[in-house]
């Protein structure tokens, strides 16, 4: 198997490529495996790109999981958000809510695919600016 091509953590195709790789193992049913850590796959797969694009930008930003919040800073800098992009915001809970056993309710089939998807949007979306390549993992 194939690693991805390695560069520096100020590249940008750094984290679009660990983006790539949260949104594979986002996308890899296996027994075993909560629908929850699925979900976290998918947020960090949509928030490393986020941050791919404000790194290409030269924007700072913040070490938050509040995804939502990075799309207003991109915004903010001139960034044009697509309407698709905004419902982004629903896969932060997943970043700390689910991780760990609590008195959540578990995350459902629907819940979890509509995490793939919009994770999916946004990595494509972060590829296209960044070099124009499909993101497909």
């Amino acid at each position: 198997m194939t690693q991805p091509e390695r560069h520096p953590s100020t590249d940008p195709r750094e984290w679009l490529s660990r983006a790539r790789s949260n949104l594979t193992r986002a996308g890899n049913r296996l027994a075993g495996i909560y629908l929850e850590d699925l979900c976290f796959d998918a947020q960090q797969a949509a928030e490393k790109a986020l941050k791919g694009v404000l790194l290409s930008r030269d924007v700072e930003f913040p070490y938050v999981h509040d995804l939502a919040h990075l799309l207003h800073i991109l915004e903010s800098h001139g960034e044009p958000i697509p309407a698709d992009l905004r419902r982004v915001g629903r896969l932060t809970p997943y970043a700390v809510a689910t991780r760990y056993p609590g008195p959540g309710v578990p995350v459902s089939e629907a819940q979890y695919l509509e995490a793939v998807e919009i994770a999916e949007t946004v990595v494509n979306w972060a590829a296209k600016l960044l070099h124009g390549a499909d993101a497909g993992p």
